[in-house]
């Protein structure tokens, strides 16, 4: 049974700014409902959810089987204050995050170095969009 993307979470994905063949990146993905969503919008782009849960990445892979099968979504378990690209790995187009810890104030030790992770894995001109009851900002 995959998940529905809730009225917030719409509402977030809808002001991305999208485009076909984009690569994504979201942190904190959860069970993937966003991931396969954004995938659906960017066609023959890709996108990586990443989240700190073992249970989470495994409930996004076997929700995501179809999106994953087509190379559209791809998920791995790693907090974003760890988070490297893989050998090889191209860089991302834009990266969101809904309610991550490392960037909401929860945990402020580890916001620097998440931010720096971002930076890292975002092409020239790559943008970071953080929700904080709809507050976007770009690192």
């Amino acid at each position: 049974m995959k998940t529905k993307l809730s009225p917030r979470l719409q509402k977030i994905v809808d002001v991305l700014p999208l485009k076909e063949g984009m690569r994504v990146l979201e942190i904190g993905c959860g069970p993937g409902s966003a991931a396969r969503e954004v995938a659906r919008r960017i066609g023959r782009g890709h996108v990586l959810g990443i989240d700190r849960s073992v249970s989470a990445i495994r409930q996004a892979s076997t929700y995501s089987a179809g999106e994953i099968g087509s190379a559209t979504v791809s998920f791995r378990t790693v907090a974003i204050e760890d988070f490297q690209l893989d050998d090889n790995e191209e860089k991302f187009d834009l990266a969101f995050a809904v309610r991550v810890g490392a960037f909401d104030g929860r945990h402020p030790e580890i916001e620097d170095k998440a931010l720096i992770r971002v930076r890292l894995a975002l092409k020239a001109g790559g943008k970071l969009y953080i929700d904080g009851n709809f507050r976007f900002q770009q690192p």
